[in-house]
């Protein structure tokens, strides 16, 4: 169920097995379905992707920017693993662990609608997803 938005810039020529690299780890990793996918990829002149050195001391070269929408409710842990296993699976397509940036939001069940104007969780339409705690 997680909204993912990925910006690439545009010199990188693999955006679609990078935006899979990004949902297998999601689905390995919080045990959703393999068709619970919703991402939105923004390929865009490199010049208009800023990330600098936040003080950690090392410099990106062509950063992908990851934006990963979901409900609250996983521990700081599970969220650890997602993010080593989201860098671990871009690093076999070619994104450097350097350039790999993730920001996190969540938001309730009443904070979606999947269509016609309803929050589908609220109505019951859609299941509330269980809250995951460890790595299945």
């Amino acid at each position: 169920m997680p909204l993912v938005r990925i910006d690439l810039s545009d010199t990188r020529t693999n955006a679609i097995e990078i935006a899979a690299a990004i949902h297998d780890a999601i689905v390995a990793v919080y045990a959703i379905p393999v068709r619970d996918r919703f991402q939105v990829i923004t390929s865009r002149a490199a010049s208009t992707i800023i990330a600098e050195d936040a003080g950690l001391g090392f410099e990106r070269t062509d950063p992908v920017i990851i934006q990963i929408f979901t409900q609250r409710g996983r521990t700081d842990e599970i969220k650890q693993e997602l993010y080593a296993e989201i860098a671990r699976r871009l690093g076999s397509v070619g994104v450097a662990g350097e350039d790999v940036f993730i920001g996190y939001v969540e938001n309730g069940p009443q904070d979606w609608s999947f269509g016609f104007g309803r929050a589908q969780y609220m109505t019951g339409e859609l299941a509330v997803p269980r809250k995951v705690s460890v790595a299945t």
